[in-house]
């Protein structure tokens, strides 16, 4: 199977040549991996007898998936040009990421939330696209939907959830742009993203009391 037809099962099928063309020209070794919750994507830059090698988690929907490619290309563009001379997502890093993604504008492929969202958050594109809460919440919206999930946004103060490793907490208050949640194991606090996905424990907790 070529790359155009496998990258087509996780990005809009009109994106995918151009990747291919990016994936040749600079020799890059492209990764789908499970899904991890520290990060969306990761770059590596060469190193030894490795080469250019950037990896995405697999269940992100397709433009998700897309903007998650295109932060590490331009992660790969930027070690090009300056090596490791300039700060990682740095103004050269935005640039590259602004130039890159430039192309994908022109291909109407994005639904007008997304396209809107999106061209506000790449006049000044962060570290992550999971900083920018309004993108963040519109690309949500293409998910699977899990139908045991919820956000912590949507959820009542001081209600209980858990993560989806097992790790439970109660919901406090909010703190500019995240809520302070305490874990209620070692009573530690911690801040979660408004748009983080958990399940609602309020319903075990209401039959065991």
């Amino acid at each position: 199977m070529d790359k155009v037809t496998v990258l087509q099962k996780f990005i809009p099928a009109e994106a995918a040549p151009l990747i291919v063309k990016w994936i040749d020209h600079y020799q890059v070794a492209l990764k789908i991996t499970r899904n991890r919750n520290s990060k969306l994507g990761d770059y590596r830059h060469p190193y030894g007898k490795a080469g250019h090698r950037i990896s995405v988690n697999h269940n992100l929907n397709c433009y998700s998936f897309l903007i998650t490619l295109v932060h590490e290309f331009a992660h790969m563009l930027n070690w090009n040009r300056h090596k490791n001379k300039v700060k990682p997502h740095g103004l050269e890093w935005k640039q590259a990421f602004q130039e890159m993604m430039a192309p994908f504008f022109e291909m109407n492929i994005f639904p007008e939330d997304i396209l809107l969202a999106l061209k506000a958050y790449m006049n000044n594109p962060a570290a992550s696209s999971c900083s920018d809460v309004k993108l963040m919440r519109v690309l949500k919206q293409y998910d699977r939907k899990q139908e045991d999930m919820v956000t912590v946004e949507t959820l009542p103060l001081n209600a209980f959830f858990a993560m989806k490793n097992g790790r439970k907490f109660q919901k406090l208050e909010l703190i500019r742009k995240r809520y302070r949640c305490v874990e209620l194991s070692t009573r530690r606090m911690y801040l979660f993203n408004p748009l983080a996905e958990v399940k609602d424990l309020s319903a075990l907790e209401q039959e065991s009391a």
